[in-house]
């Protein structure tokens, strides 16, 4: 039981029943409670290590708000973060409160940073009724793609509610007294972690090899012998498999015959996950269980959503000794390990290999230690030489993390996204109430706050603001009209999406040449655009064959990468291929197609709404068929059947269309049974729907 002064019984009495497992705070989350901020109002930043129990001193002030008849957001910048703390949550509503996704219908609502940006810019009645915000991962306000919004999204509930109670959960940064300034906010910083951190520099010469991944293996056979596990970071997918292959290749010999029943069982669920969904498992499938039969593992985008659970399920069950990570890992994911070993310390980039940033290193570093479980943690940072190991060690171990600074101006999305949120929520209607809001952001501030850069600061604002508007003028995104700027029907129909604004422009300069509709057309046009997730090309195999399925189309494309890997594969999709047939064409990651195909199925969605603001209704249907084919994956003759029968899916739909043609009026319930996989429910949902359309 938690006993500490500055707690109230009430909010004592939820953490003891919902965290039973926190016996006594400690040090640092003491240090936090201690500085008052339950029992005042002031903005705070929370900086204090990963593992330290952030989230708890964050929930005890949402809590504070919704126990006094209020209401708070906790937001996180990632939809797994989101999904883990609403299912962490849920445990407060056997005390009445209510755990959602919307503060319009829950207490306590968990958003992600997108839902909330929207919130500030559409829902002001509901954003006014929130007296708390829980900022998780507030660091990464420094990041290039969700830092900008996070950014602006708070400057603009500062403005729409004033009184709004902001407290940043962070890691600790090297310029705090910038954030503190600009939030006008209290800092409790501390250095203390529940697992102290032991980091260090190995090198290749130290084993008296020429391979890292000798020295990967070294340290997981330390790992083994400590009865523990490990993270390992490498730089590309690529390397997350081979490294994977070579660690689980050299642990054959080192484990033991009940661990390898264990691991067996692991590599059966995986190998389960695409035969579930109707498919043989890929290659890659086939690579990572053959992996996990020796306890390693890889982790990355390129594998199905469900094999992603899986992993992380096993790991933290012990079940799994390895894991092969690219760097995305590090956020989103509750992962800890007693050992980190951090094989490249370079990212690919459109410019080539660049060295992480020291940030980025201690965010990995910081996984190193399973609280409740290790007493130490062990991170390494493996080098090729000793001479390499010296630069290292002095860069990373003693080097300082990198200042944080705003990214908004530099990502011309983000100022294009902003101007058009002011302009569409009535908040900015001239180029000077727009120059105001942007001196109120965390870039803004940061300009005016550097002596040597605020002469610049309203004069390089106005520029990037008047050519940012020039351009949303062009492109009919805005109008400039007596009573000041207003956005025009497309202008409003960007505003209430979260897609890019180049991605819109893309799509409505197809919109302004369509003379006759082609869904593949379609699809390799929205495969181009940035809000396309990817299906990469596996390797350095033959593109021919995309190259060659593109041009049945009529789509010639000069350079094949993976836009063009993309628009195949969903094309493929659509036509009832199979991720292991899809893979084995065209050599790419096929386990993403559903995600891609998904997100796909949206585009288009928001393809038909810019056609119909354009005034064009003519391929409304059009545009409904292939939203839905990619959705399902059918076909357009099954579409209705996939559609008015939950659960169906697609290859039983099929089945059945092969097995008694498109009308199944006249079949009976048994006789449907006979199709694999359809069971007496089914076939009466099957009857049921048949029967009344």
């Amino acid at each position: 039981m938690i006993y500490m002064e500055n707690i109230p019984e009430n909010i004592k009495t939820i953490i003891n029943r919902c965290y039973p497992y926190i016996e006594e705070f400690n040090p640092a989350q003491k240090a936090v409670i201690e500085s008052g901020y339950l029992e005042n109002n002031r903005n705070c930043v929370i900086a204090i290590p990963t593992a330290s129990g952030k989230t708890v001193l964050g929930i005890m002030a949402a809590l504070k708000s919704i126990l006094d008849g209020g209401k708070a957001v906790y937001a996180a910048p990632l939809l797994s973060i989101q999904n883990e703390k609403v299912k962490e949550f849920k445990k407060f509503e056997e005390f009445g409160i209510k755990v959602g996704k919307h503060p319009s219908s829950a207490d306590l609502s968990v958003m992600v940073f997108e839902s909330f940006d929207a919130l500030t810019r559409f829902s002001w009645d509901a954003l006014r009724e929130v007296d708390t915000l829980i900022i998780d991962e507030f660091h990464m306000i420094g990041e290039f793609t969700r830092g900008p919004t996070i950014e602006c999204a708070i400057t603009r509930a500062k403005i729409i509610n004033p009184s709004l109670r902001i407290i940043a959960l962070s890691a600790t940064l090297e310029n705090m007294g910038e954030i503190q300034s600009w939030l006008d906010a209290t800092v409790v910083e501390h250095d203390y972690r529940p697992v102290p951190l032991n980091k260090d520099v190995l090198d290749t010469e130290m084993f008296n090899t020429k391979n890292k991944n000798d020295v990967v293996v070294k340290v997981i056979e330390k790992a083994i012998e400590d009865d523990s596990q490990a993270l390992s970071f490498v730089s590309t997918r690529r390397f997350t498999e081979s490294l994977a292959s070579y660690v689980a290749g050299k642990l054959k010999r080192k484990t033991t015959a009940e661990q390898k029943v264990r691991f067996k069982e692991v590599a059966d669920r995986l190998l389960a996950v695409p035969e579930k969904k109707g498919s043989r498992p890929t290659s890659t499938c086939l690579k990572l269980a053959e992996s996990c039969e020796n306890g390693a593992v890889f982790h990355h985008a390129g594998l199905f959503s469900e094999q992603k659970e899986i992993i992380e399920e096993e790991f933290r069950n012990g079940n799994i000794l390895m894991i092969a990570a690219t760097p995305s890992l590090m956020y989103g994911v509750n992962l800890p390990s007693k050992y980190v070993v951090i094989r490249d310390y370079t990212r690919w980039t459109s410019d080539g290999p660049q060295a992480i940033p020291v940030f980025d290193y201690e965010q990995m570093s910081g996984r190193a230690g399973r609280p409740q479980y290790d007493d130490t943690g062990y991170s390494y940072l493996v080098a090729k030489s000793m001479e390499e190991a010296i630069t290292l060690e002095e860069r990373y171990i003693n080097g300082q993390v990198e200042p944080t600074n705003s990214k908004l101006i530099e990502n011309k999305d983000a100022v294009f996204k902003q101007i058009i949120a002011q302009v569409a929520s009535t908040l900015s209607k001239t180029p000077e109430e727009l120059q105001d809001f942007f001196t109120k952001t965390f870039y803004g501030y940061q300009m005016t706050a550097n002596s040597s850069m605020s002469f610049f600061a309203e004069e390089s604002l106005k520029f990037e603001i008047m050519n940012a508007l020039e351009f949303l003028i062009q492109n009919q995104i805005l109008q400039a009209t007596p009573s000041g700027l207003k956005t025009t029907p497309f202008g409003n129909l960007i505003a209430r999406s979260n897609y890019s604004v180049e991605t819109a422009v893309k799509i409505k300069e197809y919109a302004n040449n369509l003379d006759k509709f082609s869904p593949e057309a379609l699809i390799y046009q929205l495969s181009q655009t940035p809000d396309m997730p990817l299906i990469s090309f596996k390797g350095r195999k033959s593109k021919d064959p995309v190259r060659e399925k593109l041009s049945s189309y009529g789509l010639f494309a000069i350079d094949i990468g993976n836009p063009e890997a993309t628009a195949v594969s969903l094309i493929e999709w659509i036509n009832e291929r199979t991720e292991y047939q899809i893979e084995n064409a065209y050599h790419v990651y096929s386990s993403s197609t559903r995600r891609s195909a998904y997100e796909a199925s949206l585009l288009v969605r928001f393809t038909k709404n810019t056609l119909e603001v354009l005034g064009k209704y003519s391929y409304s249907k059009d545009l409904d068929f292939l939203s839905a084919r990619l959705y399902y994956g059918v076909k357009e003759d099954i579409i209705p059947l996939v559609i008015g029968v939950k659960r169906l899916g697609r290859r039983r739909a099929r089945a059945l269309v092969n097995a008694f043609g498109e009308d199944l009026r006249p079949y009976s319930e048994k006789e449907l049974q006979k199709v694999e996989g359809i069971g007496p429910k089914l076939a009466a949902k099957i009857k049921n729907f048949t029967d009344n359309n």
